[in-house]
């Protein structure tokens, strides 16, 4: 009895690891609402942009986090999906970004915030860690430098929204 218990537990965890590396190796993120050009990008097609690094550290319930994050721009994605409405003065202005992960949670960004010409943050889509890819519960992480908490940093990101 005790080792059909053991067998069970040892093949569930496997199961379960199984699954999450999966999932970790099937990354894939769309980019939709008012763009001219939906994106659904895989991992290789993400890790395909040229990467950009950075280092952050910001405050959680749990203490201080700091990492050094690896990923692609958002800034440059959203170039590449380009908007819908070009009408007006600085259309993108106009505009807000949803940042949805698969849980739903749901986190705002301004256009502002990562335009160069404006704020210019290296917001970024992050695919590794301090060197390493992402383990499959963050999945693509968004990374906002210069927030003091990390209520931004949604894990597992499945799509990007222009609103």
């Amino acid at each position: 009895m005790v080792r059909k218990i053991a067998f069970a537990a040892a093949l569930g965890a496997a199961l379960a690891f199984a699954a999450g590396a999966a999932s970790a190796a099937d990354l894939s993120l769309d980019v939709a609402g008012g763009v001219a050009k939906p994106l659904h990008l895989s991992a290789d097609q993400l890790k395909s942009i040229a990467p950009v690094t950075v280092d952050v550290t910001f405050h959680t319930g749990h203490g201080d986090e700091k990492g050094s994050f690896t990923g692609a721009s958002l800034w440059t994605l959203l170039q590449q999906a380009g908007l819908s409405d070009t009408s007006g003065n600085r259309p993108d202005l106009h505009h807000s970004i949803a940042v949805i992960g698969r849980d739903d949670y749901v986190v705002l960004l301004s256009f502002g915030e990562i335009d160069p010409d404006f704020e210019g943050k290296d917001v970024i889509l992050s695919y590794a860690r301090d060197g390493k890819p992402n383990d499959a519960k963050d999945g693509l992480r968004l990374i906002v430098p210069g927030d003091k908490h990390g209520g931004r940093d949604v894990r597992d990101v499945v799509r990007v929204e222009v609103r």
